[in-house]
C-alpha cells in the first residue's frame, strides 16, 4: 500500500504522485483565510489517491468554527476524535497539540495550555488502530525547536508507544523535527511538515509503504 504524507503545508500545494492514501496533519493554508481554503479544496480534488484523509492544525481557526467540517471537505475524509477505515487498516485522526511559550496568540486553534487537557483528547484513541494522523508529535520525538525546546505531548508519547497494532503515526506542527523515527517495535513515527522553520517549502511529502 502507497502511503504520501504531508503535513504543514502553509498555502503550499505542491503535486504529489498519486497512490492508496494520502494523510495530511494540518496547517493548511498561508493566512487562514477562506479564499485560501477553497485553493486548498482544489487542490485536494486534483490529487490522485484512492482516500484521502485531512486533519486540522493550531493554524486551521477556520475548520475549528465550522459547524460540519466534513461536508466542506467533499471527496476526502475528515477526522476529529473521529476514525475511518481503508482496506482493512483503521485510521484515526486528531488535531490538538499543547500551546508554547512563544507561539503566535492567533495561532492557537486546538491547543491547550496543560498537559492534562491533551490527556483528555488522547485517551479517546483507540488502542487497536492501525494508522493515527495528529498535528501535534509526541514528546521527545521529532518535536524540537530551532530553540532547543522539546514541544511535543508526553500522553500522547505514552500512549503510541504502547499500541499494539499501530503501524504509522503521522504528524507535523514542529517544521524543524522533519524526518522519521523507527520505534522497537516497527511503529514508523513521520515528521511530514512540508515547511521548514523559515516557512520556505524544503521538505518533501513522505511516502510510506505498508
Amino acid at each position: 500500500m502507497i502511503i504520501d504524507c504531508i503535513s504543514d503545508l502553509h498555502g503550499y500545494f505542491p503535486k504529489l504522485q498519486g497512490g492508496d492514501l494520502l494523510l495530511i496533519a494540518g496547517d493548511l493554508t498561508a493566512r487562514d483565510e477562506p479564499s485560501q481554503y477553497e485553493e486548498f479544496k482544489k487542490w485536494l480534488k486534483s490529487q490522485d489517491y484512492s482516500k484521502k484523509i485531512v486533519v486540522a492544525g493550531n493554524h486551521d481557526n477556520f475548520i475549528q468554527h465550522l459547524s460540519n467540517p466534513q461536508e466542506y471537505f467533499e471527496d476526502a475524509v475528515y477526522l476529529c476524535d473521529t476514525e475511518t477505515e481503508f482496506e482493512g487498516l483503521i485510521i484515526w485522526g486528531a488535531p490538538w497539540t499543547r500551546n508554547f511559550l512563544g507561539q503566535n496568540p492567533v495561532c492557537k486553534a486546538f491547543g491547550f495550555d496543560f498537559e492534562t487537557q491533551m490527556l483528555e483528547k488522547i485517551d479517546l484513541i483507540p488502542d487497536d488502530i492501525d494508522i493515527l494522523i495528529t498535528h501535534s508529535p509526541p514528546e521527545g520525538i521529532l518535536d524540537e525547536t530551532s530553540r532547543r525546546v522539546r514541544v511535543g505531548s508526553s500522553s500522547l508519547k505514552s500512549k503510541v508507544l504502547k499500541m499494539p497494532k499501530l503501524k504509522l503515526h503521522l504528524f507535523g506542527h514542529i517544521h524543524e523535527g522533519y524526518g522519521i523515527e523507527v520505534a522497537s517495535s516497527g511503529l514508523k513515527l513521520v515528521n511530514a511538515s512540508y515547511v521548514n522553520e523559515y516557512y520556505e517549502p524544503n521538505h518533501n511529502p513522505v511516502r510510506i509503504i505498508l
